[in-house]
């Protein structure tokens, strides 16, 4: 590799040299060279035309106290180890299990934590070639095998997700753009499906699978143009952003099949996406070498970070180190030990952070601090951190731009209250002009008169609890019934909504004929030309949002980073060699792993 070339030969070498540990305001992040993960041989892949490598973890809640378990794939190999973090050095000799497949490689997977136990864990995995396996790498039992024949998408799986609250429903993306709904008990027929339109809008469109019995899949998504390279679910699971190779991320409400916003990148694809511990921001990552922090509340881009220097690849919230600082200690309600939790870094977990802000939310007129951690990895072997703080989410702005945010509430965001319209029909608007996206507004729709500042309402998260839970009541149960009933609401709604949409004002970027015999078309009609985004409230100029620099940015690999997972004492990366990394976060070194780490060269700390 050509980095590694000059570094060897003294040019450029303190750029280029591999860091084995980094320091944040926190402390010192030290790389755990004995808890490295990879092939039982530890000889790096060559990655050349591979997938990326990709990890994920389940915990099992068994009763010896190290219940976390991880799986990652590197080429055609599959492995599932327990993972013993910071605490013992990683033992490669004894996989759980360890598939190879031919013909085929693994893209992507994901466990069900609701199912976990010590004695069996449901993985789905995708596939380079689109199907679908369900197994069981405790048991080693393999016991549903999906789109098997590939009659229902021929392209690569990108990604692939249990749905929140469910233990039966999941939900794939693939190359092609398109997104399945499918159901573990469901077959998937031994013919192509044949589909009806449910749902359709701005740049997407949502068919049912039409067929006597209940069959795989439930519902097909069509998404943009291009592939669509990434999901991910809200934390309460009732939204849905995606992010596609046409550069737009989009966002849905889930259930109700409902396009809430948008955004386009400032150049080429978007390839992640990830969601603040509360909902209320998505970080995107893509082609423009730049991370985009996007409000959901204001639907809207508040903030761009850059520091790398090619494609990112990963990006995601750090839930341990986000804080909440109250200024007034007296009105904490809560143990003096519970505050002291509250106002240190590091100490706090996910779920209390969550529940921290949230309580942030209901209590607008408080003075409290925020601040948002999260990291990105890119192509360019580097690990970038960056704090989202109070100054550039709650900017001081002048009036005139207080109106221009004012007008984008008007068009961007879902109308407040309805006006009399169902809210759920193809909407004409040019997604070029942001216009609204014709979906009912979810909870966290805020008044448009109203400009940004500290006081804005917060019920998102805040009723994010309460919902949490419908899911799974949703989506499991009589799932092809509730698609059946959902199907001819909306359709009776439609027509409630065509005579309305005739009046609808033509935005000045043109206007697409909203008749009921172009609906079929509207997909092609609506085709966003990226030079006339450019400006907008879809995709600002650079000198018109924030500029985030990272707290760091380092380089901790010799091939492209595919991988970045925040746990509660560690960071866990990975490159395209096969490499899994732990970074123990500070005061969180183990005995063993400090006695392994002192005969291991020093890094550099800077």
């Amino acid at each position: 590799m050509l980095i590694s070339k000059m570094a060897a030969e003294g040019g450029g070498k303190e750029m280029n040299e591999i860091k084995t540990q980094f320091t944040t305001r926190e402390g010192v992040y030290k790389l755990l060279t004995h808890s490295e993960y990879s092939r039982p041989n530890r000889v790096p892949f060559n990655s050349q035309g591979s997938n990326p490598v990709k990890v994920s973890f389940v915990n099992v809640n068994d009763q010896s106290g190290n219940g976390d378990r991880i799986c990652f794939n590197v080429g055609r190999e599959l492995y599932f180890y327990i993972y013993k973090g910071v605490r013992k050095a990683a033992d490669l000799s004894k996989p759980i299990d360890k598939r190879i497949y031919k013909g085929t490689q693994p893209t992507c997977h994901d466990f069900n934590h609701l199912t976990a136990t010590a004695e069996s864990v449901s993985l789905l995995v995708g596939f380079s070639a689109g199907q679908v396996q369900l197994i069981d790498p405790i048991k080693k039992e393999t016991s549903k095998l999906f789109n098997e024949e590939r009659l229902i998408d021929k392209s690569r799986v990108t990604c692939v997700k249990w749905v929140p609250g469910s233990e039966s429903l999941f939900l794939v993306a693939h190359s092609s753009g398109n997104m399945y709904l499918y159901n573990v008990e469901h077959t998937c027929g031994t013919t192509a499906p044949h589909y009806q339109l449910l749902k359709q809008g701005e740049s997407y469109s949502v068919h049912t699978c039409k067929s006597k019995s209940t069959r795989n899949p439930l519902l097909k998504w069509t998404v943009g143009e291009g592939a669509l390279n990434e999901f991910a679910f809200s934390p309460d699971g009732k939204f849905l952003a995606c992010v596609s190779q046409d550069g737009f991320l989009r966002v849905f409400n889930f259930d109700a099949v409902e396009l809430h916003g948008t955004m386009r990148s400032y150049f080429g694809g978007l390839l992640c996406v990830c969601w603040s511990p509360d909902g209320k921001y998505i970080v995107t990552g893509g082609e423009d070498d730049l991370v985009t922090v996007w409000s959901f509340l204001d639907c809207r881009v508040i903030a761009r970070g850059h520091g790398h220097k090619s494609w990112v690849s990963v990006v995601a919230f750090d839930h341990y180190t986000t804080s909440v600082e109250e200024s007034d200690p007296t009105e904490f309600s809560g143990s003096d030990e519970d505050f002291q939790d509250q106002i240190h870094f590091g100490r706090d977990r996910a779920n209390s952070t969550q529940s921290r802000l949230s309580k942030r939310n209901s209590m607008d007129s408080r003075p409290v601090s925020v601040t948002y951690r999260f990291g990105s990895v890119c192509q360019d072997t580097q690990l970038c951190l960056w704090d989202l703080t109070e100054d550039i989410l709650f900017p001081h702005l002048p009036l005139s731009r207080t109106r221009t945010h004012t007008n984008v509430m008007n068009v961007t965001c879902p109308s407040v209250g309805g006006g009399g319209s169902s809210g759920t029909a193809p909407v004409a608007n040019n997604p070029g002009t942001n216009g609204s996206s014709g979906a009912n507004p979810p909870a966290s729709s805020l008044p448009a008169t109203l400009p940004r500042s500290n006081s804005l309402p917060h019920s998102a998260a805040t009723s994010a609890s309460t919902s949490s839970n419908s899911k799974g009541s949703t989506l499991d149960s009589t799932v092809a019934s509730s698609v059946s009933k959902f199907a001819t609401l909306s359709l009776h709604e439609r027509k409630e909504r065509h005579h309305e949409k005739d009046h609808k004002r033509n935005h000045s970027m043109g206007h697409i004929s909203s008749k009921s015999s172009d609906k079929l078309n509207l997909l092609t009609k609506t085709k966003v030309d990226p030079a006339k985004t450019l400006g907008t409230t879809l995709c600002p100029r650079m000198e018109d949002v924030p500029l985030l620099e990272p707290l760091i940015c380092k380089k901790i690999a010799h091939e492209r980073l595919t991988v970045l997972i925040f746990l509660e004492d560690c960071i866990v990366t990975a490159c395209q060699e096969g490499f899994i990394c732990t970074w123990a976060r500070p005061g969180k070194v183990g005995l063993l792993s400090s006695q392994n780490q002192a005969n291991s060269p020093s890094g550099t700390v800077v």
